[in-house]
């Protein structure tokens, strides 16, 4: 009786493929090994060897998409009836013209269909064991070549139908690049997740899917703040980084536009009147926020002390709770890393985080003229159910004039 032929799983992560061409056409006889079709994986294009053996009753159009496991042809006896094993089969195609002639074959009676992605078996060469599909052997014996002098492009190396055709000899072994196995052992290692890390991604996730995030970037020129903080380390007993000129210019700006200072509160929204700066470390288990609480009321000084002692007691693992909570805006800074520009996932409760890129050498035009210049991006994000984008642009710009001229934020 007729037996369907199905599209076998030719790669691990097949799961349909393309009837690029088909070898036979219906009522041409096919046995066992015969290249039946090239078949576009999600891989490469393959040959499809074909395990019964008859006379092809029905093939679906070349260019058809089907599914693995799904019915392609019909191989039977002549005339044979096969509607039933088109039951439930992707597409009641037309039989497709031949796409290629073959050597006439004896008709024999049919047998089941094996997956046809099996490599036909490795013929002997002289002293070399070669894989190739049976047209390509048959080819190669037509024309007198030697299939050992052949590079087979199909799967591990075989050789398919388009390696004989294309095939020159005495340049094929010439241009051939060696092949160079590569053997190794895959190895991993799985650590269980902290508490620290279980915190930080069930707060980052639910803040990154909740809060309808929007971003703001701006480049400030950072001459005069670098000017400023040399001038300040000169005479300072506590030595003033440039986070602690971008913490107090942030804080000085939230006073001067408190709607950036505020919390999503699900019914109301929350502005603070006090200024909670939450400065993001990162320690070996992740990433903690000690705050830097009432830091528009605080010196520069003050500021440098505050945040050194944090760094040193996360890293000691000795900060309290306390230490991180009540925040009310957050500043993530990446510039001592050489980051020039990132975004930041809001820190809630807050309505904003800023991320700070690094103090960068570049050229400006500077009153008209190009002049080297350096220069810091940062990029706010904002919770849009609170902050507008203008509200945040002033924010920016307010930051922006704090850093840029720097004896503003401390008069």
């Amino acid at each position: 009786m007729a037996e369907a032929v199905k599209l076998p799983k030719m790669s691990d992560t097949m799961t349909e493929g393309v009837i690029v061409k088909w070898n036979y056409k219906v009522g041409d006889s096919v046995k066992s090994g015969d290249v039946l079709a090239e078949v576009e994986t999600d891989k490469a294009t393959m040959d499809m060897e074909v395990y019964a053996k008859g006379s092809i009753l029905y093939l679906v159009d070349e260019g058809s998409t089907i599914p693995v496991d799904g019915v392609i042809a019909v191989v039977g006896a002549a005339g044979e009836d096969y509607q039933s094993l088109l039951a439930g089969a992707p597409a009641a195609a037309a039989p497709a013209p031949a796409a290629e002639e073959t050597p006439e074959t004896p008709a024999a009676q049919p047998t089941v269909s094996a997956p046809a992605a099996v490599s036909a078996p490795p013929v002997a060469s002289g002293d070399e064991r070669l894989k190739a599909s049976p047209l390509a052997k048959k080819l190669a014996q037509d024309k007198g070549v030697d299939l050992s002098q052949i590079q087979g492009s199909g799967e591990n190396g075989r050789i398919v139908r388009k390696d004989v055709e294309s095939f020159v000899p005495g340049t094929e072994t010439q241009s051939a690049p060696a092949v160079v196995h590569v053997s190794g052992t895959e190895s991993f290692e799985e650590v269980a997740v902290s508490q620290m890390r279980k915190t930080i991604a069930g707060r980052l996730s639910e803040s990154k899917f909740t809060a309808p995030h929007f971003y703001l970037t701006m480049e400030i020129n950072m001459d005069k703040a670098s000017a400023a903080r040399e001038q300040m380390n000169a005479i300072s007993e506590v030595k003033i980084s440039m986070n602690d000129l971008v913490i107090k210019a942030a804080a000085a700006a939230l006073r001067k536009n408190p709607k950036v200072n505020s919390s999503w509160l699900g019914t109301k929204i929350r502005y603070n009147h006090h200024i909670h700066i939450g400065v993001a470390m990162a320690v070996d288990e992740g990433l903690l926020v000690p705050v830097v609480r009432f830091a528009d009321q605080k010196s520069l000084s003050q500021i440098s002390a505050e945040v050194k002692d944090y760094g040193k007691r996360a890293k000691e693992k000795k900060l309290q709770p306390q230490d991180w909570a009540g925040n009310t805006f957050t500043i993530s800074n990446l510039g001592m890393f050489g980051i020039e520009e990132f975004t930041a996932i809001i820190n809630p409760p807050d309505a904003c985080i800023m991320a700070v890129g690094a103090v960068k050498d570049t050229v400006g035009v500077v009153n008209g003229e190009i002049k080297p210049v350096k220069t810091m991006k940062v990029t706010l994000s904002c919770d849009h159910r609170v902050v507008d984008g203008a509200i945040g642009a002033a924010f920016l710009n307010s930051f922006k004039e704090y850093l840029e001229e720097p004896v503003k934020m401390l008069v």
